[in-house]
């Protein structure tokens, strides 16, 4: 008689280390927004999203993707690009707006919790050339890029309260809504490519170390704005 065996229990440790240190980054944002260092807050959220990229190609280059880590990169995410850049912006700008500032920092986050959760139903359905509906990472580096960028060039928080009131809530609802994102999943970074395209990356990069406040906010503000001009070139073509 064969006993059968029993499944191996625990989790897989280098993939959830990402994840663990990206929801770190998430909570120390919003640390940080509590102590009024929204320039750290900021950045913060953005070293998140490059933690959040990681996790997930390290569990497929080593083979170690399982339930328990995706279930635990999506609360990551939900703190991350979720509660952490509405409380933030809530802090720096929203609150002195009463209601509409709290509202507005709501359906941001409510957004991002719906955003999420429909992404995980919708996995190995979704056309893997797109998102649909802006995705949380990078609707958390809209806000965030925003509020960098202005603590950097001495814009305070109460002269773009109002922007931010209609800037947060339309960016959460981009995550909810139907409208195709470039996913960039189907890009062959092994391939030859023209030198043109490497001299362009190079040039980026140049850019983002000089300013990075203000190249990463244009980056993502282009990238939220695309799939909206997606739209209107599809109905005007």
């Amino acid at each position: 008689m064969t006993t059968r065996k029993q499944p191996r229990k625990g989790v897989y440790l280098l993939p959830n280390i990402f994840t663990t240190a990206a929801l770190f980054s998430g909570f120390y944002s919003i640390i940080a927004a509590m102590n009024g260092d929204f320039i750290q807050a900021a950045s913060a959220i953005f070293i998140a999203g490059i933690l959040d990229a990681l996790d997930g190609r390290v569990a497929r280059l080593t083979h170690t993707e399982s339930a328990f880590g995706a279930e635990y990169d999506s609360l990551s995410d939900m703190v991350s690009f979720g509660i952490a850049p509405a409380l933030v912006a809530f802090s720096w700008c929203l609150a002195p707006l009463g209601k509409v500032g709290w509202i507005a920092a709501f359906i941001y986050a409510v957004g991002a919790a719906l955003r999420l959760a429909r992404f995980n139903t919708m996995l190995g359905v979704e056309e893997k050339r797109y998102f649909t509906g802006l995705p949380s990472p990078a609707a958390a580096a809209i806000v965030a890029g925003v509020i960098w960028a202005a603590n950097e060039t001495g814009i305070s928080g109460m002269d773009l309260a109002p922007v931010m009131a209609i800037l947060v809530p339309i960016t959460g609802l981009l995550m909810v809504s139907n409208i195709k994102y470039r996913s960039f999943k189907d890009l062959d970074l092994k391939g030859r490519v023209p030198f043109v395209v490497l001299l362009s990356a190079v040039l980026v990069l140049v850019l983002v170390a000089l300013e990075p406040a203000i190249v990463l906010m244009g980056i993502f503000v282009l990238y939220g704005a695309s799939g909206i001009l997606g739209i209107f070139f599809k109905y005007f073509r």
